[in-house]
């Protein structure tokens, strides 16, 4: 039976993997975050990789560890590109990590979202709450759910103790009916694979107020993957992400800083993530 210890035993190894395998990771993310995404990705231990362009993208597939699409920054050129580097993907069995970045916001997003899930296997979903309960009415495991605020979640979907059963439960939900992993990021983060669901109370409030933070986590939740397994990697992924914010932070009001220094020290702090950091500072329970 899985708990809290054995999810923690596993931890030392998982990023000892992921150290060692330095996944090459291929991003195909949006241009507003893409520097940070492959910052945060040689950060964390992994290669990236931002290749686009649609003549390319079959070889760059053949040769990545792991594959992230991230749907930010909608194109048809780009979405001929994910659909191109999805299908080769499922021909090498190379895990794909999808970010609906803004899904149910718009039919171009949900259509997207939806052919990706619909004809590829993919590995692990990672969105905010709010993203995955449009994916969650949008293959019917889920009655209504409500519209985003551009690409940010809708208050009335912020994760808090209230309700992090009945979420855990939907996401549980999902990962079984899409047979994948999810993790929906909040204020509590919320990961399952279908049979074990764990909440993760780290990470901090000034996370959300810089742009890319979710592509970051995003890309990094890929290069863990890419490293180890999806459930196991997808955690270390959360917790080094969650772990740095708040140490990130402290340095902020230590030194009475700001946004920018914030998201520099992010960055600082993915580089020097450790297992006993992880393992000491974390804070998951099992739902």
């Amino acid at each position: 039976m899985t708990n809290e210890s054995t999810l923690l035993d596993n931890i030392n190894k998982t990023l000892q993997d992921i150290k060692e395998k330095n996944a090459l990771t291929h991003c195909i993310t949006n241009s507003v975050t893409i520097n940070d995404c492959a910052n945060a990705v040689l950060a964390i231990g992994g290669s990236p990789f931002m290749a686009e362009d649609a003549e390319e993208l079959a070889e760059v597939v053949t040769i990545a560890d792991v594959l992230v699409i991230n749907i930010g920054k909608l194109s048809k050129d780009q979405i001929e590109s994910m659909k191109i580097s999805s299908k080769t993907a499922n021909e090498t069995g190379t895990p794909i990590i999808l970010d609906p970045v803004g899904v149910g916001v718009t039919e171009l997003r949900n259509k997207t979202t939806m052919d990706l899930i619909n004809n590829y296997d993919i590995t692990a979903i990672r969105g905010n709450i709010t993203e995955i309960k449009a994916i969650a009415k949008l293959v019917g495991v889920l009655d209504e759910s409500n519209t985003a605020k551009g690409v940010d979640v809708n208050a009335d979907d912020i994760i808090t103790e209230d309700n992090l059963k009945a979420n855990g439960d939907l996401i549980c939900n999902l990962s079984k009916k899409l047979d994948t992993v999810i993790l929906a990021s909040g204020p509590i983060d919320i990961l399952s694979d279908g049979e074990t669901t764990v909440a993760i109370d780290n990470g901090d409030d000034m996370m959300p107020l810089i742009t890319g933070s979710g592509c970051m986590l995003s890309s990094i939740v890929g290069s863990c993957i890419g490293g180890s397994n999806a459930f196991d990697g997808s955690l270390v992924a959360i917790l080094a992400m969650n772990i740095a914010g708040e140490k990130a932070r402290a340095k902020v009001d230590e030194r009475d800083e700001g946004t920018g220094s914030f998201r520099a020290y992010l960055i600082d702090y993915l580089y020097k993530t450790d297992s006993e950091t992880l393992i000491n500072e974390s804070n998951i329970r099992i739902l």
